[in-house]
């Protein structure tokens, strides 16, 4: 069985799981099947429309070469340069690029391939699409006023302009990696024009990496030669000033200095040397004065002189005769005495050699006082040349400040003219230089296959998009699912019992038939009343006991009698959220079921406004509910009998629609008397009762009903409309037994089961019920 029990579903509280950290793959699998039909759909229609571009579509081939761009090429013929920086390679070839995607460049390509005469170049077949947009232009060009024809000359003008406009639409160049290669490719609709193309743009960059070359040098060549000539006449002219400005100055110089420099020098070098010979003499001089002053006495005791100052043999033995005797003097004195004649000889022949030394010291202190006077006097000499020669070359050193400038300024333009006629000459040589500084490394082929459209690649490209947008369209439509699918939402969302599902039944003819006709027992088994033939549509549950429809009202009149076991007799109301749900149905077919099993059973249309109920009889009656409340008819004779199910129906005739306040019927005197004078009559009362939303009647009923069987429509009603009426209507949500999901489609339910769910175990145990005409009717 596809109902549950009446257990509450949170028996199991601790299998409860976060769901924003839990992604639960068996419900998404789930969910990707029960989207499959739009997923199937997004996926046909985009390879659909893939396929259509792959045979609209014009094929398009791409021809490809490789340029290297490299500087050692030119290495024989240039100066060894420094190694370029990262950012100075990536700037060269960024300019490169560049240059291939000028437009200079693809007007050379034009003029050397002639492409402006290739009409499949220039004049393509043309898509649909552009046939359309070349007739719009001509029709418009018909309207409106023309212009005059343009001229030949215009017109291939115009076309040359066209030919590199295109070309530089079909050129892709960029460079490989962080390499010195860059990939050129050139796309077309002819395998051999794409070719043609990127040989002539390789062999054209070449080119004019040479033309740019000697175009550079010869324009170089001539500007170094103007200002060679410039130069070499400035020069001439400003080491001429320099010599005429030393000629008017009598600046000489033999060794590159003036020659009052070189004689202030060697004066300078004079003088130093005669300051110290007078410094000397002087010395010398002072000393034998001093000497000399302090008498003879003390003479011989300071004769002491250098032997470097002057021959002084004299002196020495005149001072060691004098020694010799003034020894023997006191060897006399100590024996004899000072008296002694031999003591006074001797002292007097000490006193003569002293006086001759005196003399002889005297002597050399004249000598010394004229040395010194000579070094004085050519010190002094040569103080005043070096005054003379001084003021002279003062004089020349500020007119060397001016020559100075004028040899500068002559020696500045000969270094800059031997410089610029380095530079003409190179610029020279380099004019015939035939190597450029890039070559190809990889020769344009011919395609053998259109590089677009890729149609591999294009199909797969198409069912992952496919797969995508019907992806997004599921997400979508499972974000926008707002229903009851299965009993688990009704639990989760309500917290009320699910008391199972019914089928979908359909066929119009269903109603149209009459019920088969009752037999003699049957008849006679029929409560009293009037009798009527009920359609089909009221009687599946009868005329199918053993249909899944029946089993879930099994299970309905189940919780009813469960919840309502104390209740003599049972009013149990039918209801639902919004009209069309089918609780009409639902009621006939609920109280014909109990109504078979033997159970006195009462089923009333109170649906005042829209009375389905009694659309379904087989005939409208004259006298209905509203007749037995307002007392003007007994009950019994507006009761309908059904002799086949024992049933009796209390229906509503067209005429109770013109009532303006229902609510105020249903819950009138007159209500409350008619249901205590049937009670003792049935045993179920089974009321089918007008929609919670549009009216408030099932409300103002509300009293006399011991419990209710809501139903609403599986995959239709909104939940919330649901859970905010129940919320907003506590009174009935506790009389609720259950809910009923109506019109549902078993084949499609279990699509929106979970892994494991009795829902989805249906196929196993299907065999246990048998449809026979509950299928039919609707």
């Amino acid at each position: 069985m596809d109902q549950l029990n009446f257990r509450p579903r949170t028996i199991f509280p601790g299998e409860t799981r976060d769901s924003d950290t839990f992604i639960d793959l068996d419900k998404l699998w789930a969910a990707a099947i029960r989207r499959s039909g739009i997923i199937a759909i997004c996926l046909v229609v985009t390879v659909a429309l893939a396929g259509a571009y792959l045979v609209l579509a014009k094929p398009i081939y791409t021809a490809a070469t490789n340029i290297l761009i490299d500087e050692n090429l030119s290495r024989y013929a240039e100066e060894q340069q420094d190694a370029q920086s990262a950012q100075q390679l990536d700037n060269r070839m960024s300019s490169a690029v560049e240059i291939l995607k000028s437009k200079a460049l693809a007007l050379r390509v034009v003029d050397k391939g002639k492409f402006d005469q290739n009409d499949m170049l220039v004049d393509p077949p043309q898509s649909p699409v552009d046939l359309v947009k070349s007739s719009v232009k001509s029709i418009v060009a018909m309207l409106t006023p023309g212009a005059p024809p343009p001229s030949e000359e215009l017109e291939r003008l115009g076309r040359r302009e066209k030919a590199a406009a295109l070309l530089q639409q079909a050129l892709s160049v960029e460079r490989v990696g962080r390499s010195s290669v860059i990939a050129l490719s050139v796309q077309s609709p002819d395998p051999q024009l794409s070719a043609t193309i990127a040989r002539t743009y390789a062999a054209a960059y070449l080119t004019d990496q040479l033309n740019a070359n000697f175009d550079a040098s010869e324009q170089a060549s001539l500007w170094l030669q103007e200002r060679l000539n410039d130069l070499n006449t400035r020069s001439q002219q400003a080491s001429l000033a320099v010599e005429q400005y030393k000629t008017e100055h009598n600046l000489i110089s033999p060794r590159g200095e003036l020659l009052s420099t070189q004689q202030l020098s060697d004066l300078n070098s004079q003088l130093i040397v005669a300051q110290a010979d007078a410094a000397t003499a002087s010395a010398r001089y002072q000393q034998y004065q001093a000497i000399i002053t302090k008498g003879a006495d003390t003479a011989v005791q300071n004769a002491v002189v250098s032997a470097r100052d002057t021959d002084n043999t004299l002196i020495q033995d005149l001072r060691k005769r004098y020694i010799a005797i003034n020894d023997r003097e006191q060897g006399v004195i100590q024996q004899f005495g000072a008296d002694h004649p031999q003591a006074v000889a001797l002292k007097g022949e000490k006193a003569e050699l002293a006086q001759q030394i005196f003399r002889e010291l005297q002597q050399l202190t004249g000598s010394f006082r004229n040395e010194f006077e000579v070094a004085s006097s050519r010190e002094k000499s040569l103080r005043d040349s070096i005054e003379k020669v001084a003021g002279r070359n003062s004089q020349a050193n500020v007119s060397m400040v001016q020559l100075a400038e004028l040899e500068q300024k002559a020696s500045a333009l000969k270094t800059l003219y031997q410089s610029y006629l380095g530079r003409f000459e190179e610029a020279t040589q380099r004019q015939s230089f035939p190597i450029a500084k890039a070559r190809v490394i990889s020769e344009a082929g011919l395609p053998s296959a259109p590089s677009s459209p890729r149609k591999t690649l294009t199909m797969a490209l198409s069912i992952v998009l496919g797969l995508m947008i019907g992806g997004a369209a599921a997400t979508l439509l499972e974000f926008r699912e707002r229903f009851f699918r299965t009993g688990d939402d009704v639990q989760a969302k309500l917290g009320l019992r699910f008391l199972g599902y019914l089928p979908m039944v359909s066929g119009a003819s269903a109603e149209e038939k009459p019920a088969p006709q009752p037999t003699e027992a049957e008849v006679a088994a029929a409560p009293p009343g009037n009798p009527i033939s009920f359609r089909r549509l009221m009687r599946v549950a009868v005329e199918a006991p053993r249909s899944h429809f029946a089993e879930t009202l099994r299970n309905a009149k189940l919780a009813c009698d469960i919840m309502l076991q104390e209740r003599k007799c049972k009013v149990i109301g039918i209801v639902s959220c919004l009209p069309g749900e089918g609780k009409s149905m639902v009621a006939a077919n609920f109280a014909g079921l109990i109504a078979s099993t033997g159970v006195r059973t009462l089923v009333i249309d109170a649906d005042l406004r829209n009375p389905g109920l009694s659309r379904m009889l087989a005939s409208e009656p004259d006298v209905g509910l509203v007749e037995v409340v307002l007392q003007k008819t007994n009950w019994t004779s507006a009761a309908r009998v059904d002799r086949r199910s024992r049933l009796t129906i209390l229906p509503m005739t067209t005429r109770s629609k013109q009532l303006a306040h229902t609510s105020e019927l249903l819950a009138s005197s007159g209500m409350s008397q008619f249901l205590e004078s049937i009670k003792e009559t049935f045993d179920v009362i089974v009321v089918d009762l007008a929609p919670l939303i549009p009216v408030i009647d099932a409300k103002a009923f509300e009293p006399y009903v011991d419990g209710f069987v809501f139903v609403t429509e599986w995959g239709k009603t909104p939940s919330k409309a649901v859970e905010t009426v129940l919320r907003g209507e506590p009174q009935i949500a506790s009389k609720t037994v259950g809910v009923i999901l109506n019109k549902t489609e078993m084949s499609e339910l279990h699509k929106y089961a979970d892994p494991g769910a009795p829902e989805r175990l249906r196929s196993s145990y299907v065999s246990y019920y048998k449809e026979g005409s509950a299928s039919a009717p609707r």
